[in-house]
């Protein structure tokens, strides 16, 4: 696995992270299987790496709990972004390339 590869995952997987509903700092994560993973055309190794990971429903946690973490002012676009930075950063620094 490359890092396009990795980059692909990671982008994947940060479109699947969405607000509740317009205006509300509420995060929502559609959670994938490693089949739609697959389906998707993503890399098989970087599929059993992060789907298979022992870190995955820690980081599913800390994506929907991001809101948590942020400032009650900061607007649900920005809350929107630090969770989906959360995704990039769980992957790439427990994901191993060739």
């Amino acid at each position: 696995m490359h890092a396009d590869d990795l980059r692909r995952i990671i982008t994947w997987l940060q479109d699947r992270v969405t607000l509740t509903e317009a205006g509300s700092c509420r995060i929502a994560f559609a959670v994938p299987s490693a089949a739609e993973m697959a389906a998707a055309g993503l890399h098989p190794e970087g599929i059993a790496q992060v789907r298979g990971a022992p870190w995955w429903d820690e980081m599913v946690a800390d994506v929907v709990e991001t809101p948590d973490l942020c400032d009650g002012d900061d607007p649900p676009q920005q809350v929107l972004a630090f969770a989906r930075d959360v995704i990039a950063e769980y992957v790439r620094k427990r994901v191993r390339l060739e």
